[in-house]
């Protein structure tokens, strides 16, 4: 197989050859039909969380939707047959309502001061260790409830009497040390976070029944996504046999909060009982778990990679191949991370990795107790002291672009491809490694392939991993820098959306392919506003760091690199095409009239995406949550040898399985 992408728009369909056949195989291109989410710029479909990113850049007319979407998703607004209300249910004008929210509203989105929604920052539990011994050599001599006498007494102990009618508690005498844990609290050196908007509370819009809060935040990032399709699931089913859908989901970190692994690792050193939910629904790939059972009732492949904060691009590779082989014809890719407990904070800032308040003081050269400026704590590529924690749920639904065409699914754009490469041989498993060179000249080189040498040095950008740490602005501007002077790019603009967003691990780069389908909407690449200047020891040959909005209309960009990178040495890289490089593809592979009929069916697609937008910015929940519905048993399934029926599903499971062994059997 060689690859026949030598020229721009000739043979763009990314074709394989097979000489010896000489036959011509396409692969199908996976196209990039709904995008949804959550973090903390707001709602990512229809580009409301984006326009928050780039507010000061929009016009009134965008500002006043981003500010409507935000009020709608936090409680603040909603809509009834008409008529706009506050939270407090009184009739207000929308827009003086708006207009009087906007500080707020801006205020309490993107990174700031950590909310003690989750926890209270100052006042962090912890347990100390301790002892007590008599004074003047006498025992010690307290009560204590029967219940709670340790099995067995430690040695020195001795219950002096039982308990009596109406009193449960015991006297007990204690010779020598009696060793204690006493609860006490500290206050947290990071203070600053991604944080979701103040006021949206995800368990509030289904029946969470205890779920941990990152499958909360996924089931509202796939509702989203789902909803935002323009058309309901069933024509899915109807089309798509069941075992051509694929859902690639999860947590880098698993569910680490009081719901799941987290309270289970804690329940016995707190006196608690671990819960029978905790242990299951704690597993990383259970984000991919609850779209198929609660959502899609999927009955085809699934799954998650785990791969640190390289963990959304790994899935989407996954989702790819799937389609660009045949074997599927839809995609869903997603993870969700929910990192903000005191825990993983604590990691963190133990690895010297998380911009403490100390930190952003000194580089702002604040003396005694003033605070830092907490919405400047990201500062990609700057003088900087760490990486903000954040939390995000990010989901694409991709498809064959013959099934997009068919369905007249919205076209946000499509994905060339994605490369993953490890770094070798480490000193240290958190230090970089060389694999990112590969990774993201791999992703140049494809990228070239389809929209050719100038497409690439003129309208072509990078969507950097950009953390904010003194390592990542060293070690990934040396890599762009090397790629961009390897394939003649002079002032590749860089942007970096942890500014806004903070880290979210493993859906780090789904908010970049988020902000990325929104730069095709509005026209506006995002500028890295938290710094001044770039730091003295930035590589900047060949490279133009955003560090203002820029304008470059929505079809001056042909494609983007998103480039992620990972602990571990978890390096990938993906090249995204835009919308109108997509559709010239589709025009030059399936035809002009193909083109025209897909616009056709596309307007009644549109109006129904639409409608759930206009749903979402009016306070209107559909988040979509199936427990207990439709369960399919043995009874609703029949086979032969050659096929499987399923009740629901309109199209048979073929068994014919490829042999891709044949030429080794008889």
């Amino acid at each position: 197989m060689t690859l026949a992408l030598a020229r721009p728009f000739a043979d763009q369909m990314l074709e394989e050859r097979d000489d010896s056949a000489g036959e011509v195989s396409m692969a199908r291109l996976p196209i990039i039909t709904a995008m949804g989410g959550i973090n903390a710029a707001g709602r990512s479909s229809f580009h409301h969380a984006y326009r928050r990113m780039v507010y000061s850049a929009l016009g009134a007319d965008s500002q006043q939707r981003t500010l409507q979407s935000l009020a709608a998703l936090t409680g603040r607004l909603h809509e009834t047959d008409g008529q706009w209300f506050n939270v407090n249910e009184q009739a207000v004008d929308k827009a003086s309502f708006l207009n009087s929210l906007s500080e707020e509203l801006q205020a309490t989105s993107l990174i700031r001061k950590l909310e003690d929604t989750l926890f209270d920052p100052s006042k962090l539990s912890t347990l100390r260790k301790t002892s007590l011994t008599g004074s003047d050599q006498q025992a010690l001599e307290f009560e204590i409830r029967e219940r709670n006498l340790p099995s067995p007494l430690p040695q020195g102990w001795e219950v002096l009497s039982g308990a009596s009618d109406g009193n449960d508690r015991v006297k007990v005498r204690c010779t020598g040390e009696l060793d204690l844990i006493l609860a006490s609290e500290h206050q947290s050196s990071v203070n600053s976070a991604g944080q979701i908007p103040t006021g949206f509370d995800p368990s509030l819009l289904y029946a969470s029944r205890s779920h941990p809060r990152a499958l909360q935040l996924m089931v509202y990032a796939a509702s989203d996504a789902i909803n935002s399709l323009g058309f309901d699931w069933q024509q899915i089913r109807s089309k798509i046999p069941a075992d051509q859908i694929s859902v690639y989901a999860g947590s880098g970190m698993g569910q680490m909060d009081s719901n799941g692994f987290g309270g289970m690792m804690q329940a016995r050193l707190l006196g608690k009982k671990v819960t029978s939910k905790q242990l299951p629904l704690g597993y990383a790939e259970m984000p991919a778990d609850f779209i198929n059972a609660y959502l899609l009732g999927n009955l085809g492949t699934t799954g998650t990679n785990v791969a640190a904060c390289a963990t959304f691009l790994y899935n989407l590779r996954q989702g790819i191949r799937d389609i660009q082989s045949g074997s599927h014809r839809i995609a869903i890719v997603g993870t969700s991370e929910a990192p903000l407990v005191p825990e993983i904070f604590e990691g963190f800032t133990n690895m010297g990795a998380l911009a403490d308040d100390a930190g952003l003081a000194a580089l702002d050269g604040l003396a005694g107790d003033a605070p830092p400026n907490y919405r400047r704590a990201c500062r990609p590529f700057g003088q900087n002291c760490g990486f903000t924690l954040a939390e995000s749920a990010q989901c694409a639904i991709l498809m064959d672009d013959e099934l997009a065409l068919e369905l007249g699914c919205n076209i946000l754009g499509s994905v060339n491809d994605v490369f993953i490469n490890a770094d070798g041989h480490k000193k240290s498993i958190a230090s970089p490694g060389l694999g990112n060179y590969l990774s993201v000249a791999k992703a140049a080189a494809a990228t070239r392939k389809v929209i050719g040498a100038e497409g690439l040095q003129q309208r072509s950008y990078v969507q950097a991993h950009g953390t904010g740490t003194p390592q990542n602005r060293l070690t990934e501007s040396h890599i762009l820098s090397q790629v961009a002077e390897s394939f003649g790019i002079s002032d590749w603009p860089v942007a970096a959306v942890k500014t806004y967003l903070g880290h979210s691990l493993a859906t780090s780069a789904g908010d970049q392919l988020a902000a990325s389908l929104g730069v095709w909407s509005e026209g506006w690449l995002p500028g890295i506003t938290t710094i001044d200047s770039i730091a003295d020891d930035v590589s900047q040959e060949n490279l133009e760091f955003l560090l203002q909005h820029k304008e470059v209309g929505a079809e001056g960009i042909d494609a983007v690199i998103i480039n992620s990178k990972g602990f571990g040495g978890n390096n990938a890289s993906a090249s995204i095409l835009a919308p109108h490089i997509t559709l010239k593809m589709l025009e030059k592979r399936h035809g002009s009239q193909a083109v025209k009929r897909y616009a056709e069916r596309n307007e009644s697609v549109s109006d129904g995406a639409r409608q759930y937008d206009e749903d979402a910015c009016a306070g209107r929940n559909r988040t979509i949550y199936k427990f207990d519905h439709d369960v399919l048993g043995a009874e609703d399934i029949s086979m032969t040898d050659t096929e499987i029926s399923i009740r629901e599903y309109g199209q048979k499971v073929s068994l014919d399985v490829e042999n891709h062994y044949a030429d080794m059997c008889e």
